[in-house]
């Protein structure tokens, strides 16, 4: 097999768990020079030294803290690939009940955030000549649900993003993917979103084999590894357990 991952770089946000995590490790032990990328110094530091990438903690969401990411990353060498994980859910209130402060959080890490970052790296990535942004969108930006308004208007925003990026860099030769998970089990997600691990642990109940962050994370570095020249516009990843967003099979 010829290593396609030779002298490849990528940039993770969201590294310090979940998905983010799955894939600093999936790439790194595909032999890339990775840097993760999010706020807890202290998960990163532990991931520096299980996979050998390089921790960079940031708020994506902060100006000065992404400005000096491209500092660091450009005097590391640069990148050639920067995937988007970070983001996230808050709530699940209605529309008649929505948390502003929820829906401004959901706003400004999943769409602000990937934003500052693309803007901050597409001149690196730009020069490199075969640059690749992948952004991790959801199938909540897909079709909508009840009680999922404000994540549902965050992923549909980034995913309107993510196609605009596509046809505005295509005459760059910049590869822009999206990949929009259903269903995934972490350790952190619906737990967040929630805020109550007992509420969190009944979305997946019954389920019998949800996605793991491994799962995407394979899928993200299957994208990202292929050929320059073959762009996967949009990945929908679900479990077979789960048909739509209004279907899911559980299981007594």
């Amino acid at each position: 097999m010829t290593d396609v991952s030779q002298k490849k770089a990528a940039l993770v946000t969201g590294a310090s768990s979940g998905i983010g995590e799955a894939t600093v490790r999936a790439l790194a032990a595909d032999g890339w020079k990775v840097f993760a990328v999010a706020r807890r110094a202290d998960r990163l530091a532990e991931l520096e030294k299980e996979t050998g990438a390089v921790a960079l903690p940031a708020d994506i969401s902060e100006d000065d803290d992404v400005s000096r990411l491209v500092s660091q990353v450009a005097e590391a060498g640069g990148i050639d690939t920067l995937v988007n994980i970070a983001g996230g859910a808050r709530g699940a209130d209605t529309i008649g009940s929505a948390s502003t402060g929820d829906w401004e959080w959901m706003y400004r890490v999943n769409v602000l955030g990937t934003m500052k970052l693309i803007k901050a790296f597409l001149p690196i990535l730009r020069a490199n000549g075969e640059g690749t942004v992948l952004n991790l969108t959801s199938t909540a930006g897909l079709a909508a649900y009840e009680g999922g308004g404000g994540y549902n208007a965050a992923k549909f925003a980034q995913r309107a993003l993510t196609e605009a990026l596509r046809l505005e860099e295509a005459e760059h030769n910049v590869r822009v993917i999206e990949v929009a998970p259903g269903l995934v089990q972490t350790e952190e997600f619906a737990l967040n979103r929630l805020g109550d691990r007992q509420a969190a642990d009944k979305v997946y109940q019954g389920v019998e084999k949800p996605l793991t962050a491994g799962d995407v994370a394979d899928v993200v570095r299957y994208a990202v590894t292929a050929p320059h020249h073959v762009n996967l516009d949009q990945i929908v990843i679900r479990p077979v357990a789960q048909a739509s967003n209004y279907k899911l099979i559980r299981k007594a």
